[in-house]
């Protein structure tokens, strides 16, 4: 038999299993796209793959350097971003979250009504900073369409609009009903845009100009930010929403998308674009331990802490979750400040490491760090929701099995 070419021990062979399943599966029968995927082990870049289209309208070819939407892999820049705060002491995770935000000091739960005429009662206990990083806070999506409270959402179109910001944000929220008392349970929200409010608060920062002081300048990430530049429109996909019947249709033009103009709302929840290759500057940086060609952007025993599963009780998102939705399968996996976390690889029924970690966003991007194999994988596709196929758990079982 041939020998199979392995570098860093993955099996490139079995890696391009990767191309043929998602042309076949899924390029082909026009279901997502196209798209560009990235392996990388011990550091190094192991294998690369763009394929399908960018843009399906103007016919253009997915390259390496195709700039997507990255929608929620915003979050996990937005919460190193604030535990950099705190390994200078700006504050500790404990801390009220009214502490910051005076106006949220007597914050209310859900009990009854519809927005403008809720039933509330006062919460338990204080929102904290964890709460926010852990979404144990009691805040909630719009497009969740599961409760009240996420209906006034929509109607305050608190998950972005043209004249939102984040001081309209905070003032908003500040007037709704929280879904539950802070910590008591789990639930997708938008608290990862109050933590990016709060870095603007304790840094002092407009949160663009703080990234890109902090995170992107040093490690080199030049393609990603709130915005995209008139000279790098040819690079910017085109973005799709999953159609009954397994078809997709235009959901935003290149041409003409809201991310050519610099945006009223930086949303540290799920704002930023980006390529492949600079979220693998990014992500190695996490895998290293918090440091990427030099540059470190977290300390290691704050990484470590970060990734570490902070549910209570060592529960898994099951446990604790009330709603369906996350970017993450549910079983075997916890939640650390700004990532999933995997603690039990056979209940959560993909193959995979204890203590990998990631997260995904809205438009079926994807990433995981495994840091037990010192593995980083990034997945680049632009369809709306990131529920419409099984893509990441299949991509998780390739990967793993190129390792030899």
């Amino acid at each position: 038999m041939p020998q199979t070419t392995t570098v860093a021990g993955l099996s490139l062979d079995r890696l391009e299993r990767i191309t043929r399943h998602l042309d076949e599966s899924y390029i082909q029968p026009g279901k997502l796209p196209g798209a560009v995927t990235l392996v990388a082990r011990h550091g190094e870049v192991v294998w690369t793959r763009a394929q399908g289209l960018m843009d399906v309208e103007r016919n253009k070819p997915a390259r390496r350097d195709t700039i997507f939407r990255i929608y929620s892999m915003t979050k996990p820049v937005t919460s190193i971003a604030m535990m950099q705060l705190y390994e200078q002491g700006r504050f500790l995770l404990d801390d009220p979250v009214h502490k910051y935000i005076p106006s949220w000091k007597n914050l209310s739960v859900y009990k009854a009504g519809a927005w403008p005429d809720f039933q509330t009662e006062p919460a338990a206990a204080s929102m904290t900073i964890r709460d926010l990083l852990t979404h144990m806070s009691g805040l909630t999506y719009g497009f969740l369409e599961r409760t009240n409270v996420d209906a006034a959402y929509r109607q305050l179109k608190l998950d972005g609009s043209g004249t939102l910001t984040l001081d309209k944000l905070i003032d908003r929220l500040a007037e709704l009903p929280l879904e539950f008392s802070p910590g008591t349970a789990w639930n997708y929200s938008v608290s990862t845009d109050v933590v990016g409010y709060l870095v603007q608060v304790l840094s002092g920062q407009p949160l663009d100009d703080y990234f890109q002081e902090h995170i992107f300048a040093p490690l080199g990430m030049t393609d990603t930010g709130f915005q995209v530049p008139e000279d790098k429109l040819d690079r910017f996909a085109a973005c799709y929403l999953h159609q009954p019947g397994n078809t997709m249709k235009l959901q935003d033009d290149p041409a003409r998308s809201r991310y050519l103009r610099t945006p009223a709302f930086l949303s540290g929840g799920g704002g930023l674009v980006s390529t492949v290759d600079d979220y693998h500057r990014f992500a190695q940086a996490l895998c290293q331990g918090g440091e990427y060609a030099g540059q470190r952007i977290i300390g290691r025993k704050t990484l470590a802490f970060m990734r570490s599963n902070h549910l209570p009780g060592n529960q898994d998102l099951p446990a604790l979750s009330i709603g369906a939705f996350s970017e993450t399968p549910y079983e075997g996996n916890g939640f650390g400040l700004g990532f999933s976390v995997k603690t039990d690889v056979a209940k959560s029924h993909t193959n995979g490491s204890v203590g990998e970690y990631g997260w995904g966003g809205l438009a079926s991007t994807n990433f995981f760090i495994d840091p037990e194999e010192d593995m980083v994988v990034i997945f680049m596709t632009q369809l709306i929701p990131s529920s419409s196929y099984p893509v990441r758990q299949e991509l998780r079982a390739m990967v793993h099995g190129a390792l030899v």
